[in-house]
């Protein structure tokens, strides 16, 4: 069984962590993030960072604490490092490009698509082919690397589509004669 919520989340230098009640609260150089904690795990601030222990001995507290500890350390690097997903688009044609606060991709449909970027994550295209989603909020850069992708997902038989870098799509063989 882990025991990742055992080790306390460290404080770098330039984070502050609040905690009201079940609300913790961790501001740094990039911004600052919140998170309520569930009733079954109670936070305390030590010297070494933020201490999380389980209220019970039930199953779900037990699964809570390392969940919520996990959760506060995504917070704690969201603030100092931020998160970043990169995305290629493969297939003739098929392009990306940043127009004010969409973004605009040619997909091979019979229209353009255009994507509103959400408040909060910033995105790029260094080149036409290559999109990079970064954001201070792991999930949220996650959700919206994964609705770009959805667009257009790899398919099998020739690999077109839009993937995440280094993802690896199983080919198919094609008909034969």
């Amino acid at each position: 069984m882990s025991r990742t919520g055992t080790k306390a989340v460290a404080m770098p230098d330039g984070v502050n962590a609040t905690i009201e009640g079940q609300k913790v609260s961790v501001k740094g150089p990039k911004g600052e993030l919140s998170i309520v904690l569930v009733d079954d795990v109670e936070a305390q601030m030590t010297d070494g960072g933020i201490k999380l222990t389980p209220r019970g001995e039930t199953k779900r507290a037990r699964s809570m604490w390392g969940l919520s500890r996990t959760l506060i350390a995504n917070l704690v690097d969201g603030v100092t490092e931020g998160f970043e997903k990169s995305l290629e688009i493969i297939g003739v044609g098929y392009r990306a490009q940043i127009q004010g606060k969409n973004l605009q991709l040619a997909l091979g449909l019979s229209h353009d698509v255009k994507f509103a970027i959400p408040e909060g994550i910033d995105v790029k295209c260094p080149s036409q082919t290559e999109i990079i989603v970064s954001g201070i909020e792991k999930q949220k850069v996650g959700q919206v690397a994964a609705e770009i992708r959805r667009f257009r997902p790899p398919e099998p038989y020739k690999g077109k589509g839009i993937r995440y870098a280094g993802e690896y799509v199983f080919r198919k063989e094609g008909k034969k004669k």
